[in-house]
């Protein structure tokens, strides 16, 4: 019987057009005290949540270095950097450039805050049930797709005078100089660092609000006000 009754409400549902199905969303949230405009709420203030956490932590010093979001070297930088360590002056050249690289997205990590809450702001209403109910990296998933290209061209140049500043640019270029001045070099290198470093930043943010999100959908005690508690319950009962 009420395999019946499921098949029935399923097929009137699918029978309504989209304004009058909307309405009917609309009203049963609301009778759960919770509406879409709260879902939608909920979910973006989750995402500020870890957005804002996300940058103060990386934006520290050693933020990106030691953590989990450490930048290393590309395989192809590393095939210069090994060949370079047994010259005076280059002995250390991996790690310093690493350190240098890690220090220029801390640096830049800083005014990342703003960047992704700007994009945070355009989650639609309509988008915010899909979510709330997806998978337990959705919200970030949406932001990372919805967002990737417009951050990439707002931080790059933040990235870069971050490396300027951290003087890794010119560290690269002395070592690339330097590789590509030997006899036997072929292939000469160009690694754009501006680049890779920013993909990689972006990586490390995109990281912790994907790491925050699935804390606040498992953990309650994440829930840090009345308003994702109340979403992310609705998520609890599915």
């Amino acid at each position: 019987m009420k395999k019946i009754l499921s098949l029935a409400m399923l097929a009137f549902l699918l029978s309504c057009d989209s304004g009058t199905l909307g309405s009917i969303l609309e009203s049963t949230l609301s009778e759960g005290g919770l509406t879409n405009m709260d879902i939608g709420n909920g979910l973006k203030q989750a995402l500020e949540l870890g957005v804002g956490e996300g940058a103060m932590s990386l934006s520290k010093v050693d933020g990106f270095l030691k953590s989990p979001y450490k930048i290393l070297l590309p395989a192809e930088v590393r095939k210069v950097t090994d060949k370079l360590k047994g010259i005076p002056g280059f002995t250390n050249v991996e790690a310093e450039m690493i350190k240098l690289l890690n220090r220029g997205a801390e640096d830049a990590a800083k005014s990342a805050k703003p960047i992704f809450v700007n994009a945070i702001k355009n989650l639609s209403i309509q988008d915010a049930m899909g979510i709330l109910m997806g998978e337990k990296t959705a919200a970030t998933n949406y932001l990372e797709r919805s967002t990737s290209n417009p951050l990439y061209r707002a931080f790059s140049p933040t990235i870069k005078t971050s490396l300027d500043r951290v003087n890794a640019t010119k560290y690269w270029n002395d070592i690339a100089t330097k590789y590509n001045s030997f006899p036997l070099v072929r292939d000469k290198v160009n690694t754009d660092l501006t680049d890779y470093v920013t993909n990689q930043a972006l990586k490390g943010m995109f990281g912790m609000v994907a790491k925050k999100e699935q804390g606040i959908r498992a953990d309650v005690s994440q829930r840090t006000s009345d308003l994702l508690k109340k979403v992310f319950a609705k998520q609890d009962r599915s």
